[in-house]
């Protein structure tokens, strides 16, 4: 039996993956991972760089995406929760410019894995949040790219704090203003 359910989305390529989590009184163990389940599954990573983060309420990083080395992510929670969020920007796409968005959470630990070819983004909605993914190619600050996270028709949840952006998020253009499409 699989250690892992991977639930595809409205989008192609993009997955909800919920791992099989062991508990008991001890509390829990479970992968997070395997290179052999993921590809027997249909997606087949090498990912080369983990990175994480921490961010309070309403924080919302995105949404992002790097031009010319664009990543592949496979996101998770590991305190706290996120809405998190895939905007296809494939130019050839039946879904081009659609999004997912999920809830991420400590207490839920599904996790969402996001082709190349997408901007991503995710939105704290508990006091704090830790964030961890790995990508399948290195972090280049040249090529950074981005979409307004508001021009996406994103449903984002509501919560109860205004949505806290970096100087740089706050710049990006509009989804119907991006002059940048993935071409494949």
């Amino acid at each position: 039996m699989g250690k892992f359910k991977f639930n595809a989305t409205n989008i192609e390529g993009v997955y909800v993956i919920e791992p099989t989590v062991y508990g008991d009184e001890r509390g829990y163990f479970m992968e997070t991972y395997s290179e052999e389940e993921f590809k027997e599954a249909g997606l087949d990573y090498d990912f080369v760089q983990d990175n994480q983060s921490s961010s309070r309420k309403g924080v919302l990083r995105g949404l992002h995406f790097q031009k010319n080395h664009p990543q592949a992510k496979l996101v998770r929670v590991l305190s706290g929760e996120v809405f998190d969020v895939a905007v296809d920007l494939r130019e050839n796409s039946d879904t081009y410019g659609k999004w997912v968005g999920v809830l991420l959470s400590a207490d839920n630990k599904k996790q969402l894995m996001i082709p190349r070819g997408f901007a991503h983004g995710f939105l704290v909605v508990s006091d704090t949040a830790e964030f961890a993914y790995k990508c399948d190619d290195v972090y280049h600050p040249e090529d950074e790219g981005g979409v307004m996270y508001n021009s996406c028709g994103i449903d984002w949840p509501e919560i109860d704090v205004e949505p806290v952006l970096s100087e740089k998020d706050m710049k990006h253009p509009a989804l119907s203003e991006l002059d940048f499409k993935f071409k494949f």
